[in-house]
């Protein structure tokens, strides 16, 4: 057995030494804008219609990507298949009322119930008026159980509480439903009848029940005194009223998936890196309104099909990478990161072996507020300065020695108002200590989460620079003797993420 085991691991040794100081180059030379710019007018197309999550125009862009991963020759990466499926739950209204002393009103002339409670026919027989700057007025207010009022041009819609209301108040509050006086009424198109969507079926709590009212409801509580009321911001009155608010939902089970391929490895092939992006976006609107979603994050995703194809070439050359790459593209990072959230919950690969993950959200287009050094030639880099040492030498040197980049951390930045660093699918592997690294341009400006956001726009040249980076990146950190060490403490900052 000597005689047969010497010289295999005399090979393998030499395999690993040839693979470590095989030179990446000519396989970062096949990330081209040429290619970039032809996947992503595909992706960011009219036929995937927003790549919302479990939409038909998601599913398929997950197709297209397993379609790109098969025929690089990559191996599925869930058990036999390249698609890690979720659920995703939608409540959908089939019925709702609204009655004033006996008068009924209509939907959408004069209400619209929001489908993201329960199944549930309330009776009220008081309102309390609650003015837009009265927090401070209900802090010795009992309002649990209570029906409010208030007047608001933002209502909470689908569970969101916009930030300047009074939301926030009277959710700590426990009241048991909202009539939020809104001024689109009457609708000269009916209202979605769809709530928002989630991945349990099951809540810790429930939140009020939510109806947005025109003022004509308004009058018919409050009466007289309406008009003057309505403006006065600090002011918390009750009056009384009999209302009903009935709600009828059905819950619409559906999935989605994160389309996920591996490359194995040599020598340490069970260790693993992460190479991911986001491929979903916010959908459409109507049957014309499209959010393409080029940047966001059409040109991560398009970025990880390029990455993976350049991999897979330098495997057929044999010089594949030591540890194991997986590529991830994941849905519902526009819901809350539900895919990522999703795997990291359910790893197909010990998170304790994976090394790191490189995340890339957002790499085609430039920062209209950087003010500083060369716009045609930087990225910023986050989260380099959590989780590893590593992280930044290895970062800096592969950026010095291939692409010469600026590096730009200013979203590291423990103050960063954006809170970019919890934003994108990388939190979800730091949350379970795994070192990342998120790739992003910076461009919260007037075409982000906005249908504007289209391919035309993108300066694919700089994309593929920052792609090639990445790659480097990559390949340094798949190809290294050591994996990654976790020597810095895990941030315990509640995540929080505020768009």
């Amino acid at each position: 057995m000597k005689r047969i085991l010497i010289p295999v691991l005399f090979l393998s040794t030499l395999q690993s030494f040839a693979q470590k100081g095989a030179k990446p180059d000519a396989y970062a030379k096949t990330i081209s804008a040429q290619d970039l710019r032809k996947h992503l007018y595909i992706v960011a197309g009219p036929e995937m219609e927003g790549r919302e999550t479990a939409t038909e125009g998601q599913r398929r862009a997950a197709a297209y990507i397993e379609s790109q991963f098969r025929s690089l020759g990559l191996q599925p990466g869930n058990n036999g298949s390249y698609q890690l499926f979720y659920d995703v739950y939608q409540d959908s209204l089939t019925g709702a009322a609204l009655e004033v002393n006996g008068q009924s009103f209509q939907q959408d002339k004069d209400f619209n119930a929001i489908a993201s409670n329960m199944d549930a026919t309330m009776k009220f027989s008081e309102v309390v008026f609650v003015g837009s700057n009265s927090a401070d007025s209900l802090k010795n207010v009992n309002l649990a159980g209570r029906l409010v009022m208030v007047i608001s041009s933002s209502p909470m819609m689908g569970g969101r509480t916009p930030a300047n209301s009074i939301f926030s108040t009277l959710l700590s509050k426990g009241v048991s439903a909202i009539l939020a006086v809104n001024n689109s009424f009457p609708r000269s198109m009916p209202a979605s009848r769809k709530g928002a969507q989630s991945t349990s079926a099951f809540k810790r709590s429930m939140t009020p029940q939510q109806f947005l009212i025109s003022e004509n409801v308004a009058r018919a509580i409050i009466g007289a005194d309406y008009d003057a009321i309505k403006t006065a911001t600090s002011t918390v009155r009750t009056y009384t009223a009999n209302v009903l608010l009935d709600v009828k939902k059905t819950t619409v089970t559906a999935q989605s998936s994160n389309v996920i391929a591996m490359l194995p490895g040599t020598d340490l092939k069970d260790q693993y890196l992460f190479v991911t992006a986001h491929y979903d976006h916010l959908g459409k609107r109507g049957d014309s309104v499209i959010y393409y979603g080029a940047d966001d994050d059409g040109s991560g995703t398009v970025s990880v099909l390029e990455i993976a194809e350049a991999f897979a070439k330098a495997k057929a050359a044999g010089k594949g990478p030591r540890r194991t790459v997986v590529f991830m593209t994941v849905s519902g990072e526009e819901k809350g990161l539900w895919g990522s959230d999703y795997y990291s919950s359910h790893p197909v690969f010990p998170l304790a072996q994976t090394t790191a993950d490189l995340n890339i959200d957002m790499i085609g287009r430039t920062d209209s507020s950087r003010k500083v050094g060369d716009s045609t030639n930087y990225v910023y880099v986050v989260g380099d300065d959590k989780l590893s040492s590593d992280l930044r030498p290895i970062s800096e040197a592969v950026n010095k020695k291939y692409v010469k980049m600026e590096l730009d951390y200013k979203f590291n930045d423990a103050n960063d108002r954006n809170r970019i660093y919890y934003r994108s699918d990388h939190y979800n592997f730091a949350k379970k200590g795994v070192p990342i690294i998120f790739y992003y341009d910076g461009m919260l400006g007037a075409d982000y989460h906005k249908p504007t956001d289209t391919p035309d726009k993108i300066n694919y040249n700089l994309l593929a620079k920052r792609a090639q980076l990445v790659f480097y990146t990559a390949w340094e950190m798949a190809n290294r003797n050591d994996q990654l060490k976790r020597d810095i403490p895990l941030d315990n900052n509640v995540f929080n993420r505020a768009f």
